[in-house]
């Protein structure tokens, strides 16, 4: 469009539009985020920021938990009507779905039934309050795994086939560390078998009783509190509608040029700038933190269990 006297987000903004309504990018499909469109277009990240926004303001993508920004769907064709038995089964199936894609705190007693198409009274057979509700809907996903690990395998085999297993659970139900606050734990059958696998499996470094049930403990956490973040991240998005990494270009990037940022933090702008080691930026993965984090925690205790068998009794 040259010669063009539209602002250039705009003229981003057109083009973008069209891809959509050609097709070439598919409802559900994720749109470049703001830094993509920065490069391709060769803009400053505000003038990419300020495009997408005017995408987001008509309608035509919206920002998914754990999917970024995306096309917005034409139409919802996926539900369905007709009578059905109500089960237990499908109560928890229609509780979990909403926390999975709104978060714990939207799951009622109404929210429920509203999906399940019946008066909330109904639900009252299979659970006798929120609470309940909860624990029932965690320990269903906790069951969905059987947290099987040979027994014969070497301890760190099977510590880090069950962490990784319990990861997996959490990462797809964000949600779920939240039923388990760490000083108020609930008992769930389900999760209660993850735990007694994972203190088999220490069990054969000798440690003693506390520490072992310690070092447990520490796992379960590094787990479910990496995995918290995901759930909170998903909130900030939807009250944003602005992604994590969207965010904090915002907020970092403009100060990593500033000589007053170089001199007030030497060692965060030996990273981070034009320049700098990092100068594409730092993109987290929360994967990666996990698998990081859990390998040094295991480091850690097969590290003490040496030191105290060197010590002795």
């Amino acid at each position: 469009m040259a010669g063009s006297t539209e602002p250039t987000y705009v003229r981003i903004a057109a083009e973008l539009t069209r891809r959509i309504d050609q097709g070439e990018i598919e409802p559900g499909g994720k749109v470049p985020s703001t830094r993509q469109v920065a490069e391709e277009f060769g803009v400053a990240l505000a003038t990419a920021t300020k495009a997408l926004d005017v995408l987001r303001a008509g309608g035509l993508v919206i920002t998914r938990p754990r999917s970024g920004t995306v096309v917005a769907p034409r139409a919802d064709t996926s539900r369905t009507s007709g009578p059905r038995t109500l089960t237990r089964r499908q109560v928890l199936a229609e509780a979990v779905a909403i926390a999975d894609t709104e978060g714990l705190d939207a799951v009622s007693m109404r929210a429920v039934a509203g999906r399940c198409g019946v008066a909330p009274m109904s639900l009252y057979r299979f659970v006798e309050s929120k609470e309940q509700l909860v624990a029932a809907m965690a320990d269903s996903v906790y069951a969905a795994s059987r947290f099987a690990v040979d027994p014969d395998a070497p301890w760190r085999e099977r510590a880090e086939a069950l962490g990784r297993e319990l990861w997996r659970l959490h990462r797809d139900h964000p949600w779920l560390g939240r039923t388990q606050p760490l000083t108020r734990p609930m008992m769930l059958p389900n999760l209660l078998r993850f735990g007694d696998r994972l203190l088999g499996a220490l069990e054969g470094l000798g440690l003693p009783p506390k520490t072992q049930f310690d070092m447990h403990v520490l796992l379960f956490n590094h787990v479910a509190g990496l995995a918290a973040n995901i759930e909170r991240e998903d909130e900030a998005v939807s009250l944003t509608g602005v992604s994590a990494e969207e965010w904090t270009d915002r907020q970092y990037v403009p100060h990593f040029g500033n000589d007053s940022f170089r001199s007030a933090f030497p060692h965060m702008a030996r990273l981070f700038g034009p320049t700098a080691l990092l100068a594409d930026g730092y993109d987290m993965d929360i994967d990666e933190l996990f698998e990081l984090g859990f390998g040094l925690l295991l480091d850690g205790i097969e590290a003490y269990a040496q030191r105290q068998a060197r010590m002795g009794p």
